[in-house]
């Protein structure tokens, strides 16, 4: 049961953020979230609170962010999403691992295009 409310908690998230609603798309996210993105661009290390994540999400709207889920699957603690997003006009394939406890996000991690995020954010 947990693993199916999860699932429905991502994609209520996933399309808040895709609408631009940031309260929503956080509204299911720990306040201390562990965020991971990989590379070594501007933008990419661990973040550990949703304010850094809001932070975060500023600096891709810049860029013109944006990622269009194609499959979702889950467990009981975690959900993958394989999606497609877009940044600066170039698009990259990405799968982004949520790990849930008790309905709230509480670590992202996405594996993607590392090279793109440092064309677009340039090395760290």
């Amino acid at each position: 049961m947990a693993g199916e409310q999860n699932l429905e908690i991502a994609k209520r998230a996933y399309a808040a953020f895709s609408a631009g609603d940031v309260e929503g798309a956080m509204q299911n996210m720990a306040d201390d979230v562990v965020w991971i993105t990989p590379g070594n661009s501007a933008i990419s290390g661990t973040l550990r609170s949703k304010q850094d994540v809001g932070a975060l999400w500023a600096k891709l709207a810049e860029k013109e962010f944006t990622t269009a889920p194609q499959f979702w699957l889950s467990d009981e603690d975690r959900v993958v999403v394989l999606t497609q997003t877009t940044l600066a006009g170039e698009h990259a394939d990405q799968a982004d691992v949520l790990t849930y406890r008790d309905g709230k996000l509480i670590r992202f991690q996405s594996a993607g295009d590392t090279a793109l995020l440092e064309r677009v954010f340039g090395s760290a």
